[in-house]
C-alpha cells in the first residue's frame, strides 16, 4: 500500500473526527474510510420533477450568509449558533446531520420560538434570537429557502440566518457521517 492508502481521511487538514453534542449525547463526524464508497440511489439523483425541485439561489434572501461543509462543521461546535434541518419531521426522523434540530419548513412559528423571537402585538420581537444555519435536501430542495423566506417574512433578522445549500446531497457527497435523532452513533450512507 502506498502513503497515501495509509493516511487517515481527514474532514480537515489534521481533524479526522469530531464531536458535536445532541440531545441523545456526543456524536462522532467522520469521513466514510472506505475509497470505493458511492452514494446510494436516492442520493446519487441528480435530476427531479419540477415543481418544487428547482436549483435554489446561493442566497435565498439578501443579508443570509452562504456556507460551505467547513462551516457548517464550524457551525455545529459554535455555541451560539443553532444548526437546524428545515426539511419535514419524517425526513428528519430518519437521519440527519449529526447535532441538527427539526424546524420543518412548514412551521414558521415553532422556527421563530425555538429560535428565541418573543411574538408581541406588533409581531416577532427577534432582537435576542439565536443566528442559525439552516439546511434541506441540496440545491435542488426549497424546503430550508422558504423557512428562510417565511421566517425573515415574520421578521427574523435575515444577518442571523447561515444557508447550507448543499444539503444533505452535498454532505453525503463528502462521505460524511449522519445520525438518527434518538440513536446514539453515527453512520454512513
Amino acid at each position: 500500500m502506498s502513503e497515501a492508502q495509509d493516511a487517515p481521511l481527514c474532514i480537515k487538514e489534521g481533524v479526522v473526527s469530531l464531536s458535536v453534542d445532541t440531545p441523545d449525547g456526543a456524536i462522532e463526524i467522520s469521513r466514510v474510510p472506505d475509497a470505493d464508497h458511492r452514494l446510494t440511489d436516492e442520493w446519487a439523483h441528480t435530476s427531479r420533477p419540477a415543481p418544487p425541485a428547482l436549483l435554489q439561489p446561493l442566497v435565498p434572501v439578501a443579508g443570509v450568509v452562504p456556507l460551505g461543509e467547513l462551516e457548517l462543521i464550524e457551525a455545529l461546535s459554535a455555541p451560539d449558533i443553532v444548526v437546524a434541518d428545515g426539511r419535514k419531521r419524517d425526513q428528519y426522523a430518519k437521519y440527519t446531520i449529526p447535532g441538527a434540530v427539526n424546524l420543518p419548513f412548514t412551521d414558521t412559528d415553532q422556527a421563530m420560538e425555538h429560535l428565541g423571537c418573543r411574538r408581541g402585538a406588533e409581531g416577532w420581537d427577534c432582537r435576542d434570537a439565536a443566528r442559525v444555519a439552516l439546511f434541506c435536501n441540496g440545491v435542488w430542495c426549497g424546503q430550508s429557502p422558504t423557512a428562510i423566506r417565511n421566517m425573515v417574512e415574520a421578521g427574523f433578522p435575515a444577518e442571523r440566518i447561515l444557508y447550507y445549500r448543499n444539503g444533505l446531497q452535498g454532505w453525503l457527497l463528502q462521505g460524511l457521517s449522519v445520525w438518527t435523532p434518538g440513536k446514539t452513533e453515527s453512520f454512513y450512507l
